[in-house]
């Protein structure tokens, strides 16, 4: 029988009960008596927390801990505004629940108290600034910016530098639409008038 003293759960990381496997032949059973001692914190069916603490108190999970061990390893990207606001492109947009691409599954999931909505759609295995901006023209009316002003935005943003063309250009023909090829196209062409 496993201690629960002797079991090194790492402090905001979210276990699976299959996890706890390595320390007891019955993991659903440890699970109960790491949650009972306080070492552990349910969130839902097969999910547990190791509590991590600040000054405020208890921190709950962050959302890539939620997401890595409820997709159990498989690929995805979290995305949404949170990213898009971020790229500087004039995006003010508000979700009440992330995006999160994966090619596992697909529709709106509570996780440990969080909802998610989940997509199956293509993304790389690491998502440069430029695949983002991709990701935004394809979702400019929910962005809260016009695509007449991210094209005009984005074409400024390559003039300073600020986004590589040619990653643009190529994130745009493998993961967007014509739409986006077009919007891409059309400003770094805008960039290059800009820049002569």
């Amino acid at each position: 029988m496993a201690q629960t003293q002797h079991i090194p759960v790492e402090a905001g990381r979210v276990y699976r009960t299959g996890h706890l496997r390595r320390w007891g032949a019955n993991p659903t059973r440890l699970a109960a008596r790491l949650e009972r001692s306080g070492v552990l914190r349910r969130l839902t069916h097969g999910l547990y927390y190791a509590p991590r603490r600040s000054k405020f108190g208890e921190v709950p999970p962050s959302a890539e801990a939620l997401l890595d061990a409820f997709l159990q390893g498989t690929a995805y990207v979290l995305t949404g505004p949170s990213r898009w606001n971020a790229l500087g492109l004039g995006s003010t947009a508000l979700f009440r629940y992330p995006l999160v691409y994966n090619m596992k599954r697909s529709g709106r999931l509570n996780i440990g108290g969080r909802t998610f909505d989940f997509r199956q759609i293509a993304f790389p295995a690491a998502p440069p600034a430029e695949w983002f901006v991709v990701d935004l023209l394809r979702h400019t009316r929910e962005a809260g910016v016009s695509e007449a002003m991210l094209g005009e935005n984005l074409a400024h943003a390559l003039s300073e530098g600020r986004f590589d063309g040619d990653k643009l250009v190529l994130m745009a023909a493998r993961f967007g639409r014509r739409q986006e090829q077009d919007t891409v196209q059309n400003a770094l062409r805008r960039a290059l008038a800009v820049s002569k």
